[in-house]
C-alpha cells in the first residue's frame, strides 16, 4: 500500500467512512470531493505530482498551505471558502491518524494549520412587500406559473433550504388541518414545519392541476422536473431568478441587489422574530442545530431591538435635573454647577 496508500485512504475516506460512519450528507461528501479533485489539479500544475503519483509522504502542512495560498491567490477564493477547502483536509488527516500511525506527527502539523478570520456579512433578507411583489410574478393561468408560485410560497412559508425544497415528495406533505411538511435537513435529521393555510391551497392546487395527486402520478416527488426527477437547487434558483428580474422591472428599487432561495429563508427568520416570535420556535423551524445560530437574526435586528427597549422604558429621571445650557447666562457658571 506504500505507492498508493493515498488514492486507498482517499476512496476509504469519501465512499465508506464519511457516509457510514460518520453520516455525512451527500452534499458534504461532494464538497470534500470537490477539495480533494482541486488539490490533486494543483499537485500535477504546480508541483508537478501527478495523481497517480501522490502519497500519504507528500501530504504536508506545507504542501497545503500553499495549496491554500494557491487557492487565495489564482483562484481568487475568499477566506470562507479557503476556511472549508481546509476543513476538509482536516477531516481527511483525522481520519488517515487512526489509520497511518506512522506519519500521525505530520497529520498533526496539517490539524495545526489555523483558520483565517473572516467577517459575516449580516444575512440578506427582504421586506414583506418585496416578498409579495415576486409572488406575484408567476402567471397563474398556465401550469408552471402555478408551479413556481407553490414553490416560492412554500420556500419562505417554511423557511426551508433549497435542497430541502428539492428533496420533498408527495408523502412528505400533509394538507388535511393541521397541515405540515416535513423537511429532511443536514445530517438526515426531519422536523415537521406547520404550513399556513394560503400556502396549502397553493401547493394543493399545482399538485392536483400537475396530476401528482392522482393513480396515474409517474413521480413521487413534490416538484419535479421535465424528466420526473426531483428539481435541482440550480433549477430552483433559476425560477427565482427568473421572477425576480420580472419584479424588478415592475419596482427597480424594492428589492436588494442579489436574491437567492436562501434569502426567503432569511427573510421568514427575520419576519418571525419581528412578529415576537420566541427564537427556541425559530430555531425548530429552520432546524438550526445550535441556537446560537438562530440568535444572528436577533442581534442585527436594530428596530427589534429599539421597540423593545422602548417598551421596557421607565423615566425615573426627576424634572429639571440637569438644567440645559442656554437657561443659564455664564457658561463657565454652568459647567461649574453640572451635577451639583
Amino acid at each position: 500500500m506504500t505507492t498508493h496508500n493515498f488514492q486507498h485512504f482517499l476512496s476509504e475516506f469519501l465512499a465508506r467512512f464519511l457516509p457510514g460512519a460518520v453520516g455525512a450528507a451527500t452534499n458534504t461528501i461532494m464538497s470534500y470531493r470537490d477539495t480533494f479533485t482541486l488539490l490533486l489539479r494543483y499537485c500535477k500544475t504546480r508541483e508537478d505530482i501527478t495523481p497517480e503519483r501522490m502519497t500519504c509522504d507528500l501530504l504536508t502542512k506545507d504542501l497545503v498551505e500553499r495549496f491554500l495560498a494557491w487557492l487565495e491567490a489564482e483562484r481568487g477564493c475568499g477566506a470562507t471558502t479557503r476556511n472549508q477547502r481546509l476543513a476538509a483536509i482536516r477531516s481527511f488527516c483525522r481520519y488517515l491518524q487512526a489509520r497511518d500511525v506512522e506519519r500521525i506527527g505530520q497529520y498533526q502539523r496539517v490539524l495545526a494549520i489555523p483558520k483565517k478570520k473572516t467577517t459575516t456579512a449580516p444575512p440578506r433578507h427582504l421586506s414583506l412587500d418585496g416578498i409579495r411583489l415576486i409572488l406575484d410574478q408567476p402567471d397563474t393561468t398556465r401550469p408552471a406559473g402555478r408551479r413556481d408560485l407553490a414553490l416560492l410560497a412554500l420556500i419562505y412559508d417554511t423557511g426551508a433550504r433549497v435542497q430541502e425544497i428539492a428533496d420533498l415528495t408527495l408523502g412528505d406533505l400533509r394538507t388535511d388541518p393541521p397541515a405540515t411538511v416535513k423537511l429532511t435537513g443536514k445530517g438526515g435529521k426531519t422536523r415537521i414545519v406547520p404550513l399556513m393555510l394560503p400556502t396549502v391551497a397553493l401547493v394543493q392546487r399545482y399538485a392536483d392541476g400537475a396530476g401528482l395527486t392522482g393513480p396515474a402520478s409517474r413521480s413521487p416527488h413534490l416538484f419535479p422536473n421535465r424528466g420526473g426527477k426531483k428539481m435541482t437547487r440550480s433549477g430552483i434558483a433559476y425560477i427565482l431568478d427568473k421572477h425576480v428580474a420580472a419584479a424588478r422591472l415592475a419596482n427597480p428599487v424594492a428589492l436588494p441587489d442579489t436574491i437567492s432561495p436562501h434569502t426567503l429563508r432569511h427573510s421568514k427568520a427575520r419576519h418571525l422574530l419581528q412578529a415576537g416570535v420566541n427564537l427556541v420556535y425559530i430555531r425548530d423551524i429552520l432546524g438550526h442545530a445550535d441556537l446560537k445560530t438562530t440568535e444572528i437574526y436577533a442581534r442585527i435586528d436594530g428596530e427589534m431591538k429599539r421597540r423593545a427597549l422602548q417598551s421596557a422604558f421607565t423615566n425615573l429621571t426627576p424634572p429639571d435635573a440637569m438644567p440645559l445650557w442656554h437657561q443659564d447666562k455664564d457658561m463657565l457658571t454652568w459647567l461649574t454647577n453640572l451635577g451639583r
